[in-house]
């Protein structure tokens, strides 16, 4: 590990903190919402705020290339902060889902000036390992953020919890104020940066690692808005019971995959990540006890712990060097609407009841299939992988 930097470590510090703030509230909004009168509206409480992150990504890829990355993290941090702190004085549905999609935008610049500032930091050869490495600190905040949430709300109630998320995002912001700028002579912001032209949205060279992330995410956004009441409706207490083990195998796997993808190619890896993924889905939407829930968050964490850092490392190949800010945001704007899929197919498929689990867990295991069918293609029929 002495290989990476000390700006390397940072970001992966500010940003493990940065995504346990945002994590930590999410197992409690379901009953949130549910308290506000709002229950038919669980499946917006990740489509808009992955919504307005998607929205952002142009702005944040933009901004990251032209003033800096640590100046777009810093929006990241202030929008986190502000909206969290507002949660407590919400008192009605609109209101909630007002401040949901706000909240996004932190997660639309946080993440997207880290990404690119880490590109800029690790050798082409050790891209694969050391996006494992930075995508543990994403995992581990999801995980540990999940898991504690139903703690920290039992202990000083959902009040307490959102302050608590709050201080986390700003303790992240003061770690950014020791990571060293990369972004070789930033401009001063002027509002003609937030001009965006057809090409500063998406880099086209990314395009099939978008494909891909945009078919696997679709996965994800199920599995956040279902996970909580899958764990009431199989008599956990703890509503983030399956994030805490998804991350336990998710890290160990992160950093073996890694060094896989950079040896044997980041599409063959792939492959084999798909097929986890189909399978996690399917023991998941079928779990009847506690025990399969849990093999299911289990095979979930290796699945993504397979498919992440590669599509990172690849975006990171394709990626022209003085657009990486722009990379960046294209591959997690694929990851936004790849979870808001997801999420808004809850809505039709998820009845807040246990029967129609399965039925939604069917639909992330046929879009995993499509990922898995696209890469082969591309493989069979696209030597160079750029071409899309």
């Amino acid at each position: 590990m002495k290989k990476y930097s000390k700006n390397f470590w940072a970001i992966c510090t500010s940003l493990l903190l940065f995504m346990t703030s945002f994590n930590l509230i999410i197992p409690e909004l379901n009953d949130f919402i549910t308290i506000l009168g709002g229950i038919e509206y669980k499946g917006l409480i990740i489509t808009l705020f992955t919504l307005s992150a998607a929205i952002s990504r142009p702005f944040s890829g933009k901004l990251s290339d032209t003033i800096g990355r640590k100046s777009t993290m810093y929006i990241g941090i202030t929008v986190s902060t502000i909206v969290t702190f507002l949660y407590p004085l919400c008192g009605s549905v609109l209101f909630f889902l007002t401040l949901r999609f706000f909240h996004g935008f932190s997660t639309g610049f946080l993440p997207t000036g880290a990404t690119a500032l880490v590109t800029d930091i690790l050798p082409a050869d050790k891209r694969g390992q050391g996006m494992g490495v930075f995508g543990t600190a994403t995992s581990l905040g999801i995980g540990v953020g999940q898991f504690l949430g139903s703690p920290i709300t039992n202990l000083v109630g959902l009040d307490g919890l959102f302050i608590i998320s709050g201080m986390l995002a700003i303790i992240a912001g003061l770690m950014i104020l020791t990571v060293r700028e990369t972004l070789k002579n930033p401009q001063t912001f002027s509002p003609g940066l937030l001009k965006i032209k057809k090409t500063e949205i998406i880099e086209r060279n990314v395009i099939p690692a978008g494909i891909v992330m945009i078919l696997t995410a679709t996965c994800s956004g199920i599995i956040f808005v279902l996970s909580p009441d899958m764990s009431e409706y199989l008599g956990i207490a703890n509503k983030g019971w399956f994030f805490f083990f998804y991350v336990i195998s998710t890290i160990g796997i992160r950093l073996f995959t890694g060094k896989v993808s950079d040896k044997y190619g980041r599409r063959e890896t792939l492959i084999a990540g798909c097929l986890v993924l189909c399978i996690s889905m399917l023991i998941v939407g079928f779990s009847e006890s506690m025990f399969m829930f849990t093999i299911g968050a289990i095979v979930f964490g290796i699945a993504t712990g397979i498919n992440s850092p590669t599509l990172f490392a690849w975006m990171a190949d394709l990626s022209p060097s003085h657009r990486r800010g722009i990379s960046a945001g294209t591959l997690f704007i694929a990851l936004e609407v790849g979870i808001m899929f997801g999420a808004t197919s809850t809505l039709y498929t998820y009845e807040s009841t246990f029967k129609s689990v399965p039925q939604t867990f069917m639909v992330g295991a046929g879009f995993s299939i499509v990922a898995l069918l696209y890469i082969l293609w591309h493989l069979k029929f696209r030597r160079q992988q750029t071409t899309y």
